[in-house]
Order: structure tokens, then C-alpha cells, then sequence
């Protein structure tokens, strides 16, 4: 008996982790030089919806955990304003884990942050963000007015940090 509640556990643990439906292949890229992202409505960490302000210049993207923790480490060491002050915002895509792990403990872990996550919890705008962008690099995108004007590929917490003192 418990071997087969333990083989239904692990099956069930794997449904979650399944790949993107075919849907999903067909998405328009939303990050793309020259688009806008005036439109992008996302709820941070606690729920609030945030959007694009003019002045944003900077938004970054988490596409994967190690990039995740790589951006949660770098703006843990930085004072609670540092989004604000430098006209910036992080955006991480929890949509691949299961939602039982988001729920038990993802959410409540980056509830204890003292920054804004602005989070991707959709497999579908997680695919229209992710579309052509390489997933196991810290995205950013500098903005103009709302608009891409270029979009960087990024290694690690140093390079951020190289990013935000120019």
C-alpha cells in the first residue's frame, strides 16, 4: 500500500512539472526591440498589481530558479527602494512549478522580501514573455517611454550589479 501511494505521489509531483501545452508554441513574443510594454499588468509577491510607468527604464526577468535566486540575492543586499529609485523592476516566472510548491512555499518565501516580485504565475504570459529569450539568463530589457529599446543577456548577481552602476 505504501508503495503505491508513494508511486501515486511521485506521479502526481510529475503532472506539474509537465512541458508547455501546444498552445503555448503559438504565442506572439512580448519582448521584442521596438514593442512596448505599457500594457504588462502583473500582480507582485503580495498581490498588487503593478504596471509600466513611463519613467521605468529597466525591467528584469527570471525566467528559471538559479536566475531567480541570482536576482533574490543581489536586491536582498540593496536598500528596500532600490527598484524604485533606479526607475527598475524585477519580474520572476514562477508558472513551471507545481502549484502546490508555489503555494506551501514560494509564495510565502517571497512574501518575507522586502523588495517587489512582480510574478509570471501563467503558463501563457509565461510564453509570451519567455518566447525567444534565453531562459537560463537574467533578461533585461531597457525601456524608453514604455518601449524596448535593447535587451541584454545577463550571467549572474555581478553582472546586475555592473548594470545598475553605470
Amino acid at each position: 500500500m505504501k508503495n503505491i501511494l508513494l508511486a501515486l505521489l511521485v506521479t502526481l509531483s510529475f503532472v506539474g512539472c509537465s512541458s508547455k501545452s501546444d498552445e503555448n508554441k503559438n504565442v506572439e513574443a512580448k519582448l521584442a526591440v521596438g514593442k512596448s510594454l505599457a500594457d504588462m499588468k502583473l500582480n507582485d509577491q503580495n498581490g498588487k498589481p503593478r504596471t509600466i510607468t513611463a519613467d521605468t527604464k529597466i525591467v528584469f526577468f527570471s525566467f528559471a530558479k538559479p536566475t531567480g535566486h541570482a536576482c533574490n540575492d543581489f536586491l536582498e543586499k540593496k536598500p528596500a527602494n532600490f527598484l524604485q529609485e533606479h526607475k527598475a523592476l524585477y519580474v520572476a516566472d514562477v508558472s513551471a512549478a507545481p502549484s502546490i510548491i508555489k503555494k506551501m512555499f514560494i509564495l510565502p518565501d517571497l512574501k518575507d522580501l522586502k523588495f517587489p516580485i512582480l510574478l509570471i504565475n501563467d503558463d501563457k504570459l509565461s510564453a509570451e514573455y519567455s518566447k525567444g529569450m534565453n531562459k537560463e539568463k537574467i533578461v533585461v530589457i531597457l525601456l524608453d517611454n514604455g518601449n524596448i529599446t535593447k535587451i541584454e543577456n545577463l550571467d549572474d548577481a555581478k553582472a546586475l550589479d555592473t548594470l545598475f552602476s553605470k
